[in-house]
């Protein structure tokens, strides 16, 4: 994944996208700030999956950002959050949808043989495991709730 945000920011930089640009720049940093941390941990540099929750993170860091700014009358900036989404979730795997998110909450339920709130965390880490990126965790877990109860 290294590469492609590197080759990704290089386009970017020769085609003129200051916002690409900045977002990709960003990304990269928020990457190697997460490597030197594990560093220091004794860790090997960041997997693409922890990259991909990196990525995540993002994502709702500046939803949350854009929502705020709408509240406060700064359409501009809300604006530019959202455009900076859609420049990450282009490296993030496809979002399930509703339906796909309840089937595959169903699925790992059934698989584990969940049977109440007690199994809540091994339903949640299955779900990260094999699906990085592809949901929203929060929304996943009250599905999951839901099934268990």
């Amino acid at each position: 994944m290294r590469d492609t945000f590197a080759t990704a920011l290089k386009d970017a930089m020769r085609g003129g996208d200051k916002r690409r640009t900045s977002t990709l720049r960003l990304i990269l940093a928020a990457i190697k700030d997460r490597d030197i941390a594990n560093r220091g941990v004794g860790k090997d540099p960041v997997s693409d999956d922890e990259i991909l929750a990196v990525l995540g993170k993002m994502v709702r860091q500046r939803a949350e950002s854009a929502e705020a700014f709408e509240q406060g009358g700064r359409i501009e900036l809300a604006e530019q959050e959202r455009e900076e989404i859609a420049i990450i979730r282009d490296f993030l795997p496809k979002q399930l949808d509703e339906a796909g998110m309840r089937q595959a909450c169903r699925s790992v339920v059934n698989d584990i043989g969940a049977g109440g709130l007690r199994d809540m965390g091994k339903c949640m880490n299955t779900l990260k495991e094999r699906y990085p990126g592809a949901m929203d965790f929060s929304k996943a877990s009250g599905i999951v709730k839901d099934m268990l109860q």
